[in-house]
């Protein structure tokens, strides 16, 4: 593999470990897995929606991929080569289950499909206990926020979005101009909307978590699958060949 300078998309280092992998180096092979781990864990996840299924995918596609890298010629970004294989073996593995997979493209809504989404869906939710579980654990992070508050902006806040009291009422109970109802209140809801976009962005950047165990372990299962061909190929004195 020697992808010209000029025409080579790739890092610098993610070329350096995909030459040093190719000629070998488990380690730099490694170095791979773990920094793409994630990446292709919540790809096969979006895929097949089941954590082992897309952990066993996830190995089979590394797997694949060091058996192809000697072939790899860096016309695109190694990430996006790895998802390209990742999302074979996803799709190929739903297939194989004999469920109907769609194209991936755009354009491809109906006139049903958003007249399903606009119907109103607590209703069909309103019993389900994992619905329920979310809802609570969505409420505590309100009442978390609204808790950090500052307590004039806080009680503002309560009084005029909890409890719905008009203005003049909180004025009047709080014994301050209507003018500053209104300006604690705006205030209150931008230091909140802002608390929980925060917290919106961790939880989803946590989402489907990609956890140190999960990764170690991918990286173990192939890595044991590479030396075991490796020592296979050895001692059939057979050179490694891209398939």
């Amino acid at each position: 593999m020697h992808p010209t300078p000029a025409a080579n998309p790739l890092p610098r280092e993610d070329l350096a470990l995909v030459g040093l992998a190719c000629a070998g180096d488990a380690r730099a092979f490694e170095a791979i897995m773990r920094r793409h781990n994630r990446l292709l864990f919540r790809t096969a996840r979006s895929v097949l929606r089941n954590d082992a299924e897309s952990e066993d995918a996830v190995q089979e596609a590394y797997f694949k991929a060091w058996r192809a890298l000697p072939g790899f010629r860096a016309e695109a970004k190694l990430s996006t080569w790895l998802v390209r294989i990742v999302m074979n073996e996803a799709l190929g593995r739903l297939r194989r289950a004999g469920a109907s997979v769609l194209p991936i493209a755009p354009g491809l809504e109906t006139q049903e499909d958003f007249a399903e989404e606009a119907q109103d869906p607590a209703a069909a939710r309103a019993h389900d206990p994992e619905q329920s579980a979310l809802r609570g654990e969505l409420r505590r992070i309100v009442e978390a926020q609204i808790d950090g508050l500052p307590e004039q902006f806080r009680t503002v806040f309560i009084l005029r979005a909890v409890e719905e009291m008009s203005v003049a009422e909180v004025s009047d109970a709080l014994n301050v101009p209507a003018a500053t109802v209104r300006t604690r209140f705006f205030r209150a809801r931008a230091l909140l909307r802002a608390a929980l976009e925060r917290e919106l962005d961790f939880a989803i950047d946590e989402a489907f978590s990609f956890a140190g165990a999960r990764c170690d372990r991918i990286v173990a299962a192939v890595q044991s699958r590479i030396a075991a061909e490796v020592g296979h190929n050895q001692k059939e004195k057979k050179p490694w060949k891209p398939r």
